[in-house]
């Protein structure tokens, strides 16, 4: 057995019976692990009851995706593990797929299934993600149809809602920042592999089925947009070195403000700027500064190549991404 799959899970009973059943289907052997957030919706009763077979963690209270995610990692004890939301169907050969794609290169971190929506399978809900030096980050090829997205690729970072990830690696470059709680996370543990220098990788020949904001509700909402804008000035802090911050400064703050200006016309700009300066609290406080990633002379290669995939990333997209 290669992998153990991760379900992180929080008032999501809706969802559970759907996911765990399609991940029992995999045409590998693969352990689960499902760990809930203080559910209140007797998610863990009909786990007790339904799949004694799946390894369960409980948290008392919502610890958020991070640190969910990060005790199902530590619990597992294969070299990959698959992150799984559980507002997902899984086809049968997914995993097979993505371990294939996983040993293709020593220098590999992450594989990302192609994700497609649960409504409208015929259209991309991401197949990897991109971030840009003005602080965007978005799923590739979201709203698309899935026939344009099918050859295997390195993209900047991949949707921890259906991911295969190297376990030894975690070793080295530190699990999910539980500072973040929830949003751009894995962006930010995708960019720390690509300081590193490994690589993130999509294979689109892995496929996920997603519901979408399962536990969070709407796609803009006050929870979300509070927690998604602080950790972009957050996750910008950590992993940029001072001169590549000073570098990027302008087209952060042009991003932000881009940002603000669409969120008022959701009757979100104050949510959003209020998000905006936790995160500045954030970099400023002891919390803050001790996450950041410590620049190494032996990276500066990663940065340069990193910093150029940033600007690059500032193109409108192409038709493939």
């Amino acid at each position: 057995m290669k992998t153990t799959i991760v379900i992180p899970n929080y008032n999501g009973i809706d969802f559970l019976k759907n996911c765990l059943e399609s991940a029992t289907k995999s045409t590998v052997c693969a352990s689960i692990i499902v760990v809930d957030n203080g559910s209140s919706d007797q998610s863990l009763a009909w786990l007790s009851q339904n799949r004694p077979d799946v390894k369960v963690i409980a948290f008392p209270t919502n610890q958020g995706f991070c640190a969910a995610v990060n005790a199902g990692i530590c619990a597992a004890d294969t070299p990959y593990v698959f992150l799984l939301n559980n507002d997902t169907t899984i086809e049968p050969d997914c995993i097979k797929r993505l371990e294939d794609a996983m040993e293709e290169e020593a220098d590999i971190f992450s594989v990302g299934a192609k994700m497609l929506s649960m409504r409208e399978p015929l259209l991309v809900d991401g197949a990897g993600d991109l971030y840009c030096a003005c602080g965007f980050a978005r799923a590739i090829g979201k709203g698309k149809p899935q026939s344009r997205y099918v050859r295997r690729r390195d993209v900047f970072s991949n949707c921890a809602g259906a991911a295969l990830y190297k376990k030894e690696l975690f070793d080295k470059i530190g699990l999910f920042d539980e500072t973040h709680f929830a949003y751009l996370e894995d962006v930010d543990v995708g960019y720390r592999a690509r300081i590193f220098g490994y690589r993130n990788v999509i294979e689109p020949a892995a496929v996920v089925y997603h519901v979408g904001s399962g536990s969070t509700g709407s796609r803009h909402n006050a929870f979300k947009v509070t927690y998604s804008s602080r950790n972009n000035v957050y996750l910008a802090y950590k992993n940029m070195p001072f001169f590549q911050l000073l570098l990027n400064l302008p087209l952060l703050l042009a991003g932000f403000l881009v940002k603000f200006l669409f969120f008022c016309t959701k009757g979100l700009g104050k949510t959003y700027a209020a998000g905006l300066w936790q995160g500045i609290k954030l970099c400023m406080s002891q919390k803050g500064r001790a996450h950041k990633v410590p620049f190494r002379c032996k990276n500066l290669g990663h940065y340069a190549k990193i910093q150029w995939e940033l600007w690059r990333n500032l193109l409108p997209p192409s038709q493939f991404d």
